[in-house]
């Protein structure tokens, strides 16, 4: 295994670019990193993932793989001792580690962002010193937290847990304040923040992508569909007044900017009835609603967030095409492999699997790409498709 160049990471840390032949680190071996190390190979890149497992998604497409957990600071070290630059698949690499990483080789995003994400209390206050709207909220630290959080922010509410929540892992909904308490024991007491529910119309995100020269390119704006707490639909361009769309746009610039954020970052948003748009969350890295730039836009989230990370300019994040993204879920594999001729049977239609070995309910298994300048036409295609491939 050649090592790798002082040099580069040395210039990589002033801000020259790294050209094709460099070596970008993966600590996350999902399918972000898949995807992401699809994009950098085709570049010409080498990639050296950390997981711990070797068959992982994105250790199919890399050169190399590093087995330990993203917790293994060892692991970590000596992946950072054959890479130019390291970024990150999942923000759930604790930012001791990428601090640790950071002396040995630059990583991008830098761990410092990560130390503001993870905490999702640390998160809102950043967004309060930001002056930028969101749900009202408070923070609950003890069994007497959560009756006084909401007589602050009010009912309903959802109690959160500050770490390591996702896909509605981590949350309990509360419509009474005689259910405190319980909420309290299902989410184990741990530290966590009560939300307001808001009577949001939809969610939208902005995905954008920010260079190591502070340099800015944003994709079209995505509107996003849940199913039980995990993302079902994606359609872009969402349909908004153009007003509308440039504050939202200049909320995630905000954010990526105060955060000196190197590489994509996806910031999700309410939209309440008024038109007013809400800060839900912020996620400093490629995004489950920025896959519809696999085919509909100039440059991909994933060859953008190589571009950002190795310090070269920007690509043209514009539209190609109207698109619709429909997640695969592993209900789908419940009576084994699906029979996918219900989409490839449509020429607009992009099919992404992931390489996972162990489908499982919820568990996100693949995503396809519906390329149609109508959008609604594209989502009734997308809901036909997922009806067919559903197991009777």
């Amino acid at each position: 295994m050649s090592p790798s160049s002082p040099t580069a990471s040395h210039r990589a840390r002033r801000g020259e670019p790294l050209r094709p032949g460099a070596t970008v680190g993966v600590l996350g071996g999902g399918q972000l990193g898949r995807m992401m190390a699809i994009e950098a190979r085709r570049m010409g890149y080498r990639i050296v993932v950390l997981d711990p497992d070797a068959r992982c998604p994105t250790g199919q497409f890399a050169d190399e793989v590093v087995i330990g957990a993203l917790t293994d600071v060892d692991a970590a070290l000596e992946l950072a001792g054959q890479v130019d630059v390291v970024t990150l698949d999942t923000e759930h690499v604790p930012a001791d580690v990428l601090d640790r990483i950071d002396e040995v080789v630059p990583v991008r995003p830098r761990g410092a962002i990560f130390r503001t994400i993870q905490d999702r209390q640390s998160q809102k206050q950043f967004l309060d010193r930001l002056g930028l709207p969101q749900t009202p909220w408070a923070p609950v630290d003890d069994a007497a937290g959560p009756a006084s959080a909401l007589a602050a922010v009010g009912l309903p509410a959802i109690l959160k847990v500050r770490t390591a929540g996702y896909d509605g892992k981590g949350q309990v909904r509360i419509e009474h304040a005689d259910a405190a308490a319980a909420a309290w024991e299902r989410v184990g007491h741990r530290p966590s923040v009560v939300e307001r529910v808001v009577p949001f119309v939809r969610e939208v995100s902005v995905i954008l992508a920010r260079g190591v020269g502070g340099d800015v390119a944003i994709y079209p704006l995505a509107e996003n569909v849940h199913r039980h707490h995990i993302l079902h639909t994606t359609r872009a361009p969402a349909p908004m007044p153009e007003a509308r769309r440039a504050h939202a746009e200049t909320i995630a610039r905000t954010i990526a900017e105060a955060l000196d954020h190197v590489g994509v970052m996806a910031v999700e948003l309410f939209e309440l009835p008024d038109g007013q748009l809400l800060v839900n969350e912020i996620a400093p890295r490629t995004h489950n609603s920025g896959h519809y730039t696999l085919g509909a836009c100039a440059t991909s989230q994933f060859e953008q967030h190589v571009r950002a990370v190795c310090g070269l300019p920007l690509g043209d994040p514009r539209a190609l095409t109207g698109a619709v993204m429909l997640n695969l879920i592993g209900d789908l594999w419940r009576d084994g492999p699906p029979r996918w001729d219900p989409v490839l049977a449509h020429p607009e239609a992009r099919l992404h699997l992931y390489g996972k070995l162990a489908p499982a309910p919820g568990r996100k298994m693949g995503h396809v790409v519906l390329l149609d300048d109508d959008t609604d036409r594209a989502l009734r295609h997308a809901e036909a498709m997922l009806a067919a491939l559903t197991p009777a």
